[in-house]
């Protein structure tokens, strides 16, 4: 194999060491509990409010050509029992670039008086994109990059469960049933999305003087790669202040903060240390999210919610 730019090639052992994989799979958020839309479709519409939320994450910064995710994700009730959203996201890694526009629909029932279960779909469609022109090689002239993959046009399909009351939730989900592969003439370069399986819960306690405490856990099943595992646990202060901790399984370190500037905007920030070997090789990942609510239904207040 010729040698490819010294981030490609770094980039690529780590996704292969932890997920066993040949391409890029879902983005990986550290604070998917303040938009778990993106991990379960049947989140949208529980939260009461109608919600904006914009998220950026660059991860093993310092190296050109790290993984990049921008995402914006709009979700409302319509009804007392629909909801509806909107996801947007763009992922890139090196030469490659995916495009993932889907819309999200739930459908709840009241399984008593404050808990619900509500069932959701999601559908839409995802355009990749790989310009071996990005990078810099040895030999220019090898097959393996000089076949380009052009607004590769795939569809996505998904579905969810999501229980919850006002204090927890429990969720399983999968973001796309598809997977699908893609070659080049010589059969050299593959992308390929594997089916994701996740479960998600979370608790709130009330431990007093202002204190909120909720721990977290997201599991995420990839075919033919090892489970992983993320748990955080996150404080709340006075209804404004938000710090916490998360651990990726044999991945990362996180710290969490983030701010409730009004009753409408929340702000948050994490930044994940790599506990692999690969530490070495870059600065870490950082993440910044930006919330905005408003109260949707007819007649109601508007507080704050911890997820």
């Amino acid at each position: 194999m010729t040698k490819v730019e010294t981030y490609f090639v770094q980039i690529i052992i780590v996704f292969c060491s932890a997920y066993s994989i040949y391409g890029q799979q879902d983005p990986n958020y550290t604070q998917y509990m303040y938009n778990t839309m993106t991990v379960n479709p049947a989140y949208v519409g529980s939260s009461d409010n109608f919600n904006i939320t914009a998220n950026y994450k660059a991860q093993f910064t310092g190296i050109d050509g790290a993984p990049e995710t921008i995402n914006l994700g709009l979700e409302t009730p319509v009804t007392y029992n629909v909801g509806l959203g909107l996801n947007i996201t763009r992922d890139a890694l090196g030469p490659s670039e995916d495009l993932n526009i889907d819309g999200n629909f739930s459908y709840s029932i009241n399984m008593s008086e404050r808990t619900y279960l509500s069932f959701g779909l999601k559908a839409g469609f995802r355009v990749l994109n790989v310009d071996f022109r990005k990078g810099i090689f040895d030999n220019p002239n090898d097959p393996a990059f000089m076949n380009n993959i052009n607004n590769q046009f795939l569809g996505i399909l998904g579905a969810g469960a999501y229980l919850f009351s006002e204090d927890w939730y429990l969720g399983l989900s999968t973001p796309n049933f598809f997977s699908q592969e893609y070659y080049n003439e010589e059969d050299t370069m593959v992308d390929t999305e594997e089916l994701h399986m996740y479960l998600i819960g979370g608790y709130i306690f009330d431990i007093g003087g202002n204190t909120k405490f909720k721990p977290a856990v997201l599991f995420d099943y990839t075919e033919g790669a090892p489970l992983r595992a993320n748990l955080s646990a996150n404080f709340l202060f006075l209804d404004k202040f938000t710090a916490g901790i998360g651990y990726s399984l044999d991945a990362s370190v996180s710290g969490l903060a983030g701010f409730q500037v009004s009753d409408n905007i929340f702000i948050g920030y994490a930044y994940d240390y790599n506990t692999s070997d690969f530490n070495q090789y870059n600065d870490g990942s950082h993440e910044i999210l930006i919330k905005f609510s408003l109260a949707r239904r007819r007649g109601a207040t508007f507080s704050p919610r911890f997820f």
